[in-house]
């Protein structure tokens, strides 16, 4: 690697606004996020199926599933 062309790299910590802290490494310090995977509907389960204009229920009707 040639000297002098790469960031620094230094301790971090990521804080989300449900309160959980992530300590890593990057080249910003202290950064602020507004949604995490502990609070994220995806990775807790909680997501929902949104169906805009029937959508899933016409595919469930053509492939013939219930």
């Amino acid at each position: 690697m040639k000297e002098g062309i790469h960031p620094e790299f230094k301790k971090t910590t990521i804080r989300c606004a449900c309160g959980n802290v992530i300590e890593t490494a990057s080249t910003s310090e202290n950064i602020q996020v507004e949604i995490c995977s502990a609070c994220h509907p995806f990775y807790t389960g909680k997501q929902k199926l949104v169906d805009t204009g029937g959508r899933v229920e016409k595919f469930n009707r053509r492939f013939g599933r219930k």
